[in-house]
């Protein structure tokens, strides 16, 4: 049975109660429209904690102007069915106005790792980002929090966030799930039309294009970078945000690919803006 729990106040009683108890908790926060990718985060937390928690909470403070707030892809029913079958224990589904009473006047932010990526293409996205998970931790206190790589550069933020702050919980990282036919899972991969979706799969082709790369010796990002662009720019239904060649512990872009990195892209297809990343070496 998962219990759905609505407010603050009842969300810090249980998991208050299981702590006390001797429970350990893991949280996986999610904006709902729960793919096979969230399942995977679901499945690794219940693995590891013996409760498990999952929050569904479309941020409104980490979309932009423009962005698509209002129509991001909700199924409250369809989410709850996916969390009961992984088994998870309650789900966490509060209202704008109780994450962000009016009086609310405290965000959070962080130099460095939030200016290059999406926080360049995304002005304010990271703020928001940290601030619900800052807020998420504090209400919840879980023992572990789980993040898919799909995200690299939100896994990374939120990872020093945790250090920075002294926060008592492990962030973990879990494989990007992708489609059979290679697409990385997205909840916005439902805007795609037939078409668009077929388009979308040029983006893990460019991707596979810069790893055989690497892969044969090259270390000139340039070179790389290049290679990729090539590729997807080769789909005239696809446009590019960004794709970069970041350090993976700074995420600043690297001439040389001399130590870890991660390559990162973000692209347009149709109205759906969706991301891509592989590290190299491989971290999965």
């Amino acid at each position: 049975m998962t219990q759905l729990i609505k407010t603050i106040p009842e969300m810090r009683t249980i998991a208050a109660g299981w702590k006390k108890n001797g429970k350990t908790l893991g949280l996986v926060p999610t904006m709902g429209f729960l793919h096979a990718g969230h399942k995977s985060l679901i499945d690794r937390a219940r693995a590891e904690n013996d409760r498990v928690m999952v929050s569904i909470f479309v941020n409104p403070i980490q979309f932009g102007p423009g962005e698509d707030l209002a129509a991001y892809p909700r199924d409250l029913e369809r989410d709850l069915e996916t969390c009961r079958a992984a088994g998870a224990e309650a789900v966490f589904f509060p209202e704008t106005s109780e994450m962000y009473p009016p009086e609310a006047r405290t965000r959070v932010t962080m130099t460095g790792l939030t200016e290059t990526l999406c926080g360049a293409s995304r002005p304010g996205h990271f703020q928001g980002v940290l601030t619900v998970v800052t807020k998420l931790f504090n209400i919840i206190h879980p023992d572990r929090a789980y993040f898919g790589r799909k995200d690299a550069q939100q896994l990374a933020v939120i990872k020093r966030l945790a250090r920075d702050l002294d926060l008592p919980v492990e962030v973990v990282g879990c494989p990007l799930v992708r489609e059979p036919d290679g697409l990385a899972l997205s909840s916005r991969n439902i805007y795609l039309s037939a078409e668009e979706r077929r388009a979308a799969l040029v983006l893990s082709r460019g991707l596979a294009a810069g790893r055989s790369l690497l892969a044969a010796g090259e270390i000139s990002a340039e070179a790389v970078k290049a290679e990729m662009k090539a590729v997807i720019n080769e789909v005239p239904l696809v446009r590019l945000d960004y794709l970069e060649i970041v350090d993976a512990a700074t995420m600043e872009p690297v001439a040389a690919i001399d130590r870890p990195i991660l390559a990162a892209l973000a692209a347009f297809v149709g109205r759906a803006r969706l991301i891509d990343n592989f590290s190299w070496p491989e971290s999965d």
